[in-house]
Parts: C-alpha cells; structure tokens; sequence
C-alpha cells in the first residue's frame, strides 16, 4: 500500500508521540541488567557501610570486618586514642596459613569472617572448618589449636571442665580432667526426652533420619557448677508428615514426622529441671510445666554470680506475660513481674533487664498506648517509676549504666517532620529525668555500646541516604571518627535512582502511612509502567525498608525488568501505637484495604504508574497475603505470586496464629482462610511451595489449590523438591517469579529460558599445588 505525503506526515507524528509509550518492556536486555541488581551480584560493585564492632574484652577498642567489592578487611579501632590500624597483616597471615594448612589463601579472602584476640594481643584465633587455628600476629606462625574437642551436638560449661550431651533420650556429663561420665537421667524415652528441642524438619533432611543428633539444651551456670535444663513431652502432640519427593540416593520418597501443634490443639511440655554436676544432684523447678506452642524449647538465663536464674514465661494465647526467678538450690519460683491484656502481650514487644548493683528490673511495656520502659524493684516486685512516656516506641534496650543510673536506647516516633519508623538512640535517668538524643540526624541509627558505656558505633542512612558508620561519644553524642562510608556514585552514574519514601493514609483517611517506590534504572517518566507490590502484612514487625542497604537488595532487580514496585506497611503491624498494632488482631486478612489505598494514592501523585495494571508478591505470611489481596480486591491486582504461603490458620503454628489470630480458635479463622475464599479469584495466580518447608506445610497451599479446582479457577502452581521455607535462593523460581509478572502484567512474552547468574560464594579455596 503507498501513503500519499500528508498522510505519511500524519503517521510519522503519530508514531513519534507513540514512542515512549512502545518502547520494549521485559526484554533480554532488562532482564540482564536486573541479574545485575541482584544482591551476590550488587555486592561486587557497591560497598555498603556496615560495622558490626567487636569489642574487646571490657576495654573501648574493637575490630571489625569490611566486606568490600575487593574482598574482606579487618581493622582494629582504639576508642579512646582515636586510632584505627588493620587489626593485622593479612598478607603476612595469609602467607602463614597457607603454609601450616598447605592450601592456598588470599589476603584478601582469608577464609573466616570472626576471631578472638588473646588477653595479650599478640595472637588470634579463628576456626576453619571445625578446626581452631591459632596465629601469632607478631611471628606471623600459625598453628592448629588442640583444645578439648567440643562437638557440635555437645554444650560445654564455661569452665570447659564439664562436657553435657544427649545419649538414648537421657542426659549426660563428662568431667574433662579424668574422662569420668556421669549420666544425670534414667528414664528418658522418645517423646519424653530430657534436653531435647523439639526438632524442626530441616535438621532430620540434612541428617536423614527421624531422630536426628542436636545440640543438647542446657544452660550453665556461670561458675559452671549447676545447669538448667528441662524434659520435653510431645507423646500427645499433633504432627505432620512431610514427604521429600526427591531425595538424594533413592528413588523413594523419604518421610519424616514433625511435631507441629495447630491452635488450638494438645501442646508438648517441658519440665524444668536443675542439675548439680558435681554432686547429680536434680531439683525440679517448681512449676506447672510449661507449654510449647512450637519447635524449640524454653531459655533460660543465670545470674552473673550464678546464685539464680530467670525466664519468660507466657499463657497460651498471650494475654500475659510473667518475669519468673528461680532459687537454683530449692527450685522455688518467683514472679517478679507480670504484664496482661485482653488481647495479647507480643513477646516480640517484651523486654527486660536486671540491674545487679540495685536489685531492680528494667521492663517494656505498652500499657499506656505506646512500648516504653518501666522500672521495677526485683526483690518485691514493685513499681518504682515509668522511665519514658509519650506517643513514641521504644525498640531496644541498647545498654546500662548502673553506676551514672542511665539506660541506653533505641526508640522511634519522637522526632517531628521524618519518617516515625526511623531509631534513634537516647539516654535517659532511671528516674526519668534528662532524656538526651544522641543521633539527630534524619537517618535510621542501629548503634553498638562499648563495654565501658563511654562510646558508641552508630550505622546511619536511609533509603535514600547512602550508608555511613560512625564512632561518637556516648556523653553527648558527638562525632569521634567516621569509620566507613558508602560511594553510590557507581550506580547512579548507571541511571539508578534511590527508592523514594512515601506518605499517604490509611483506608480511614486519618491514619498517616509511609511505603517505598522503585523504579527501574532507564525510568522514563513519560512512560505508564505497571505496578508490583511486594507484601508482607505479618504483625511481629513492620516491613519497609528503612536503611539504604535493606532498600536496594532484590526488589530494584524487579522493577528492571519495566516495573514500578512498592512497599507498604499498613495498620496491625508495629513499630507504632497499641491501637495501631492491634488493628489486625482477629483480623490477619484484613490489612489490605490500606494497600489498595496506599497504591492509589501513590498512582495519583505519579503520573507514570499505571494503575491498572498492579501485581503483588510474597512470601510466607505475604504469600498468603498476597493471595488473600487478589482475591479480596480482585478489580484491583490482576496477578499475583504467592510463595510458602500460610493461606488457613487452622492448619499453621500454633503460636504465630494464637497469638495474632487469637485463642480460643474463632470463626474467625476458617472466614480469612484463602481456601474459603477460592471461589473470588479473576486474575492470574501463581502458587509456589516447597515440599519440605520447614515453617509451613506444604498442606495448606494443596486445600487451597483443591478449593481453587473445586471452585472451577484456572491457576498455576509449582510444588517444588527440596525446597524449605521461601524461595531459598532457587533461581530458576526467581526467573518464573519474572516471567509470571512480564507475560500478564506487562503482556509481553519472557525471553525464552533465561538463566539466572548469582554470586552468592565467596571465592572457593584453592588446594596448593
């Protein structure tokens, strides 16, 4: 066909105004450059300031490990002097090393992350493959360390006298200095085991076997004379068998049995019991046994002079909460404190301190509104002073000074006109009086107290502030010395732009909420792109990055392939007042009317998000979540991924939905369940679990499958082998993750059988030749 001249015009102009809106989506090219935004492969062009100090003995000086793209370096700082050096020579140690263990090691790719420094200085030691090593950083002489052998399913005393270990369900002592065994318990019997967790799935995979080798669980006193453990019941406890289709050398699949109590069933119990090694001496702790709502077991923590010990002790349901000490000599048991609601106390929450020089307790509570510290007298159990109040949260107890009478620690909400998620470290009195704050900056700060309470490591950034870690006095909060900083200059010389931070309401239009936008690094603004939520609605935290290194790993990677993707937490997660939080109780399912909210809002304010095409992903919780939004909001997100999602509390943890959900089991349960819920579905669903999740079964995404067919809905779904809790680092499911959203929300069709590359290794060690 021939265009007459004006109409060639006309079609030349139409299609110039059309360009941007062409330009390809999800192509060969995009989806190279987001295997580069990977985090193993991000690693290797951006270094993000991170030190995680470790403090020497009880002085001011500590070292750290710089994981930059050249490789690992360690430098040694002196507080005090405001000195920093490199903790050694690591081409001298590698040299060393590479000698005595006649295998070849870099200076560079030293093949441990930790160490200890003698009480002298002069040498360190580190393990390399269960292998201590001493290296004298004087004499550059390194030498294999022959300690008593500790296995990995033994736990010894502090002393290093006394070895503990589990032998045919019963408890046993080894004195080191003869080889003397003592075996504590008799009557031990499967299903009613002294020191024994109750085993999750994944140790019985790696062990191939249904009993498999733990390590025992006794807590020593500090003067190594007694241990606390407890005998574990789970005979009457509900289990589930998980089938590992394809495990390694046979054809058959292999089964395990699980012990895993759904609400409201039967729990296992552990019997608290105190043992004295030198004389076996054994005293029950007086108490009701206590309840365990899942795998593990109770902890227990001793005093420093070792003449007691305390713990936590929650009702089922966790509407309280008790501080319990226990006389080691009598078994005798104290509450000291005991905190209570008619919906719950969140163990997550809840925490303490015990002041030794003044007999009293530092405890966190929300029982004005808002977490804030309280301080209580031990001995009695009274109520001496609220310590911090007003409409801010209280994170952490970061330190204590009992001398000064001060607390250290981490709370946000109080500093106006930023983002209320983002910490801060304060100083307070135990009275209350002279609260100071010690980072001011507008950043999140994550600090680490030095043992003599004068100095602090503080790591500031936010999602759009690039990472810097600092040494400041803990006086006043001032600047010592910058210890690392981040250079994004790499990346955004690439077209990369920070996440941007966005604040917008909840459903009920008062609430203010704070999300996360990224965009792709060729982000052109004249362009419609579709919009993926990554969700997670799970009310033991908030989700949304807050720190600059949190922000760029996984979820840029996404939004190469031609998306827009958003974070944001609603209501019932914390990190905010009670009220705030306790929106999702007996409501897990119903936090996603503010996401909807949220994104359209977003949409509003930033023409290049099309809001009609939104997609949403997830994992665990957020795999549920995930599918509980397209099938609540099924004109809202047109596809959906959902990963090892939870999708009916009925059939998960007993503890995580008790205590969220609510105990007794309500009706509540089956109406929020995903299954209940199949016949809603319109858009295109992908459901992904892996046989042996050891977190959630595998059962509840194959209900929710079957009320999906039963309900006549086209879905997809991948039953994966060998694959725990998550993705797990599959990459060939990362790639389906971005096919799923490509072929249906950008409606174009995936380069073929693309293969994922990650770095996630360190180099390999090479074998001298």
């Amino acid at each position: 066909m021939k265009l007459d001249g004006r109409r060639a015009i006309l079609v030349l102009v139409f299609s110039g105004l059309l360009a941007p809106a062409l330009r390809s989506q999800g192509t060969r090219e995009d989806y190279q450059r987001a295997e580069k935004f990977l985090p193993g492969n991000l690693r290797h062009r951006l270094y993000v300031a991170d030190v995680a100090p470790h403090w020497i003995a009880k002085s001011n000086r500590f070292w750290y490990r710089k994981a930059s793209p050249k490789g690992n370096e360690f430098f040694l700082i002196d507080s005090a002097q405001n000195t920093a050096k490199p903790a050694f020579d690591q081409a001298r140690l590698a040299a060393a090393l590479s000698k005595e263990a006649k295998r070849e090691y870099k200076p560079l790719e030293l093949p441990f992350d930790t160490f200890e420094f003698s009480e002298d200085g002069k040498s360190i030691r580190f393990e390399i493959e269960s292998t201590l090593w001493n290296c004298n950083i004087e004499t550059y002489e390194c030498k294999e360390a022959h300690d008593v052998a500790v296995s990995q399913y033994e736990e010894a005393s502090p002393s290093k006298e006394w070895i503990a270990y589990v032998k045919d369900f019963n408890l046993h002592v080894r004195y080191v200095p003869t080889g003397e065994v003592v075996q504590l318990t008799r009557d031990g019997e499967s299903g009613w085991e002294y020191a024994t967790e109750i085993a999750s799935l994944r140790p019985m995979v790696a062990q191939e076997t249904q009993n498999p080798k733990q390590r025992p669980a006794v807590f020593w006193s500090p003067d190594s004379s007694k241990l606390i453990t407890y005998r574990m019941d789970t005979r009457n406890a509900g289990r589930f068998t998980n089938l590992q289709f394809v495990p390694p050398g046979q054809l058959r699949p292999r089964a395990f049995s699980v012990v895993y109590p759904l609400p409201g069933e039967a729990l296992p119990k552990a019997e608290p019991i105190i043992f004295d090694v030198r004389t076996g001496k054994r005293t029950d702790v007086k108490t009701d046994p206590l309840e365990m709502q899942f795998q593990g077991g109770p902890h227990f923590d001793w005093f420093p002079n070792s003449k007691g010990f305390y713990y936590d002790h929650s009702e089922r349901g966790e509407k309280s909460v008790e501080l319990r000490t226990v006389d080691p000599e009598t078994g005798e048991q104290k509450v000291v404190i005991r905190e209570k609601s008619d919906h719950y106390v969140d163990p997550g929450e809840t925490f303490s301190r015990f002041l030794q020089d003044s007999a009293e307790v530092l405890w966190s509570s929300e029982r004005d509104g808002w977490n804030h510290l309280y301080l209580y007298n031990q001995k009695t159990g009274e109520l001496k002073n609220q310590i911090t109040q007003g409409q801010w949260v209280v994170r952490q107890i970061v330190d204590v000074d009992e001398k000064s009478h001060r607390v250290y620690f981490l709370a946000n909400g109080r500093e106006k006109d930023e983002d209320p998620y983002q910490t801060h470290l304060y100083t307070v009195g135990l009275d209350g009086k002279g609260l100071t704050l010690l980072t001011p900056e507008d950043s999140n700060h994550a600090v680490s107290m030095s043992p003599d309470h004068l100095y602090f490591v503080d790591n500031a950034s936010r999602p759009d502030l690039p990472a810097q870690s600092v040494l400041r006095s803990a006086k006043d909060g001032a600047q010592i010395r910058v210890l690392e900083q981040t250079d994004a200059n790499e990346l955004l010389q690439t077209g990369w732009k920070f996440p941007s931070p966005f604040r917008g309401k909840a459903k009920d239009g008062t609430t203010d909420l704070y999300g996360l936008i990224w965009r792709p690094s060729d982000f052109d603004s004249t362009k419609k792109y579709p919009i993926i939520e990554m969700v997670y609605t799970g009310p033991q935290a908030f989700f949304v990055p807050k720190t600059f290194g949190a922000a760029i790993r996984s979820l840029q990677s996404v939004a190469e392939l031609g998306f827009v993707v958003v974070m944001v937490d609603g209501r019932g997660t914390t990190g905010r007042s009670r009220a705030f939080h306790e929106f999702s109780y007996h409501n897990l399912g119903g936090a996603f009317e503010d996401h909807v909210a949220m994104i359209q809002q977003m949409a509003a304010q930033n023409s290049y998000m099309d809001i009609t095409r939104v997609g949403i992903f997830g994992t665990s919780a957020g795999g549920y979540g995930a599918a509980h939004a397209i099938l609540v909001f099924p004109d809202f997100y047109k596809v959906c991924v959902s990963i090892s999602g939870d999708h009916d509390a009925r059939l998960d943890k007993a503890w995580w939905n008790e205590l969220y959900q609510g105990y007794p089991v309500g009706s509540d349960y089956a109406e929020q369940s995903n299954a209940t819920l199949a016949d809603k579905l319109q858009g295109h669903l992908l459901i992904v679990h892996g046989d042996i999740d050891d977190n959630v079964h595998v059962v509840e995404t194959m209900r929710f499958a079957d009320a999906l067919m039963k309900a006549n809905k086209d879905f997809d779904m991948l039953i994966v082998p060998n694959m725990y809790h998550g993705e797990g680092g599959n990459l060939y499911l990362v790639r389906r993750r971005w096919d799923y959203f490509v072929k249906y929300l950008l409606g174009v069709t995936p380069p073929a059988n693309f293969e994922i590359h990650e770095d996630r290794e360190p180099a390999p060690v090479r074998p001298r030749q």
